[in-house]
């Protein structure tokens, strides 16, 4: 990543999380939107942030230490790292389809709100989509 870019990462994350703030001071009594709204700024601002940060700090680090920085790509790009990291995705993706699904039926029982339980029905089915999508394609190509 260019620095002007994880610079620019690490200022837009700090104002979010800024304006995040700001706002949960500032608006006393808020309604709709305004009742979530400077706690998405601020969470999102912080992971913007930590990874603007993070890629800086990483860069600063390998220009220490170019012999360092050269290990680390080489593990980085290691096959058999790659397929570690591709089959703890895969397991943990059929962790998720169980335990999506069992949130839903929960908060269906629950009785919350039809719109909440749709929003996580369409968040899961686009989910399982993708990986259908991703399945045939891969299939074509190998």
């Amino acid at each position: 990543m260019k620095r002007s870019t994880q610079i620019a990462l690490t200022l837009l994350g700090a104002g979010m999380v800024g304006t995040g703030i700001w706002l949960i001071k500032a608006v006393p009594d808020p309604q709709g939107v305004m009742r979530a709204l400077p706690f998405l700024l601020a969470g999102f601002g912080s992971g913007i942030f930590g990874h603007g940060m993070g890629e800086w700090i990483a860069r600063k680090a390998a220009q220490a230490d170019p012999s360092l920085a050269r290990q680390i790509e080489i593990e980085q790009k290691d096959e058999r790292n790659i397929m570690i990291g591709n089959m703890a995705k895969a397991k943990a993706f059929d962790m998720m389809t169980y335990v999506f699904g069992m949130v839903m039926v929960s908060f269906a029982i629950m009785n919350e709100s039809v719109l909440m339980v749709l929003a996580l029905l369409i968040c899961y089915l686009l989910v399982q989509d993708y990986a259908i999508y991703c399945r045939f394609r891969l299939e074509k190509e190998l």
